[in-house]
């Protein structure tokens, strides 16, 4: 009797999902059926809907889509950018040439902190870890005989992004493509940058407010730009567990709903938008799990918190990347193993896009023959492996299940507390999110030292390991390492001094001026640093003019 009760719910919204994954798939698709998702048992239909429920439907546990990989593939997205934006642009029509489907650039140091490719702390750094953009110019060589109207574009910048979005919507522009066609994702996130990577410049307060105006601006004028990426990889990568990468992520998460609400932004326009950045570590199932106890949770936020109504807004959408810090020097070719684990737990656990590290990472910047093994790795588990062809493989496993209720218990400790601090800024402020992932990292290391966790090859396995060279003499093994050489930042300064010779440095001065008082009134900047960029300002200069309004925030124990 009581089953017989428990079928109508079940039902309807098993006919809902069927409805909705025959309009994603087709019917051209197996005839018109849909053998997507093996049904389980669960021990009610209530506790099923609440805390699994179908593809496509709140609370997302088992994904975002109705068929998930079945309508698309996530998007091929590989991390570049070195040298010189000459350099990286060529990478660029490697990769896409080779079948990546999504732009993602890194940025070096100098221009992370707000500093031209000349300035005297640049020296040494200049396109070492990513591509130095320090002017419209550098931009443009950037993206030279990219197509911004179809290859969407992800920029990993923080401190500076309202200067790179300006940078990229100005280039955009004069090559035809309006801003309200450039799809893309800028990281935007301030807050992780205080609690795990250090490339803050200005205190939180400004710094956050920075970050609100690049929304406010993309909102208003960029529907199909996402202005911010919540990124809990860089956490992880400081040695954060991942209860701690959830927990940390969403509060900060939930501190940039509050800024943006505060702001007077519709948070059922704001939210859909919004998307975030995980790391997919070595402990395979536990990452599957916590993809699906992140969505889960996120979930039951912005419904129970925010009072979000539309089914986009409650949306958990993310973007991964393979542990760089898995990977090892000693033994390389290891890493192509760990990477494609890796990225499976990511397709497994239902992530939007991805990028696989390449085996050469922890020696040196990826060459070609790597980044292309990289991603042909992600092409193998699309086309061959088979498992994008079921929504939600592990769903209904035992152990899956097990520790997705775990991962979304502790988590939801940790926001607890957080939460009772006063909230994430609080608890970055006083140095409790930091001290918390640097109390795991220690765990780890010594637990390294001890043997108690087996890295292969490191600390177990090295016996036969072959002497590898970066620079390996012919006839000996070693492994190829690109390097950016001194030359090529010579050149990036020289070009520098040159866009800076062939402007109008009147207009310059006005349009810095003019930024200057809006950055002291407290009005949306965007529109202030577009004409900037527009005029020629370099990003040191804008960055300059923050330094003067908002000062510098010091490093100090607590950040």
């Amino acid at each position: 009797m009581a089953r017989t009760r428990r079928e109508p719910a079940r039902s309807a919204a098993r006919r809902r999902w069927e409805r909705a994954a025959r309009r994603a798939i087709g019917a051209r698709v197996d005839g018109g059926r849909l053998p997507l998702l093996v049904d389980s048992s669960p021990d009610s239909d209530a506790a099923f809907l609440e805390q699994l429920a179908f593809p496509g439907a709140p609370p997302f546990t088992r994904g975002i889509q109705p068929t998930m990989y079945r309508g698309r593939f996530w998007t091929f997205r590989q991390y570049s950018g070195f040298g010189t934006a000459a350099a990286t642009n060529e990478r660029f029509h490697f990769l896409l040439d080779g079948g990546q489907t999504g732009l993602s650039v890194a940025f070096d140091l100098p221009t992370q902190n707000g500093y031209d490719s000349d300035h005297r702390r640049a020296r040494g750094e200049v396109g070492r870890c990513g591509v130095p953009v320090a002017s419209l110019g550098d931009m443009r060589a950037l993206f030279r005989g990219i197509p911004l109207d179809r290859a969407t574009v992800s920029m990993t910048i923080n401190a500076t992004a309202p200067i790179l979005l300006a940078f990229l919507v100005a280039v955009a522009e004069e090559n035809g493509v309006s801003r309200s066609e450039l799809g893309g994702t800028v990281q935007n996130d301030i807050l992780k940058e205080y609690i795990a990577r250090g490339t803050y410049i200005y205190p939180p307060a400004p710094s956050m407010r920075l970050t609100v105006d690049l929304i406010e601006f993309a909102t208003r004028e960029m529907p199909q730009w996402n202005y911010i990426s919540v990124s809990g990889y860089h956490m992880r990568e400081a040695g954060a567990t991942a209860v701690q990468e959830v927990a940390f992520t969403l509060a900060n998460a939930i501190a940039y709903v509050r800024a943006v609400r505060e702001r007077g932004l519709d948070l059922d326009e704001f939210l859909p938008r919004l998307s975030f950045f995980f790391s997919s570590d070595r402990n395979f199932l536990e990452e599957v799990a916590k993809f699906r106890a992140a969505r889960r949770l996120w979930s039951r936020i912005v419904t129970d918190e925010f009072g979000a109504r539309s089914s986009r807004s409650k949306q958990l959408r993310f973007h991964t990347q393979t542990a760089g810090s898995s990977l090892t020097a000693q033994q390389p070719e290891l890493n192509v193993v760990r990477t494609t684990l890796e990225a499976l737990a990511a397709v497994l656990g239902g992530t939007q896009s991805l990028h696989t590290n390449a085996l050469d990472e922890a020696l040196g910047l990826p060459t070609e023959p790597s980044a292309r093994l990289a991603l042909r790795t992600q092409q193998v588990l699309a086309e061959e492996s088979g498992v994008a062809n079921t929504v939600d493989p592990l769903g209904g496993s035992y152990e899956v299940e097990y520790l997705t209720d775990q991962v979304e218990a502790g988590a939801r400790e940790y926001l607890d507390r957080i939460e009772s601090m006063g909230g994430a800024q609080v608890a970055i402020e006083r140095g409790f999110v930091a001290g918390e992932i640097a109390k795991e990292a220690y765990r780890v290391a010594r637990a390294r030292e001890k043997k108690e966790e087996v890295v292969v090859g490191v600390n177990e396995f090295t016996e036969g390991n072959p002497q590898f060279s970066l620079f390996p003499a012919a006839g000996r093994p070693g492994v190829k390492v690109q390097r950016v050489t001194p030359a090529e930042e010579r050149r990036q300064v020289v070009a520098l001094r040159a866009w800076r010779s062939e402007r109008d440095p009147a207009k310059v001065d006005r349009a810095l001026a003019a930024l200057r008082m809006t950055s002291q009134r407290g009005t949306n900047v965007m529109p202030d640093v577009l004409r900037a960029v527009l005029a020629g300002s370099t990003l040191g200069e804008i960055a300059d003019v923050w330094r003067d309004a908002f000062g510098e925030q010091p490093p100090s124990k607590a950040f």
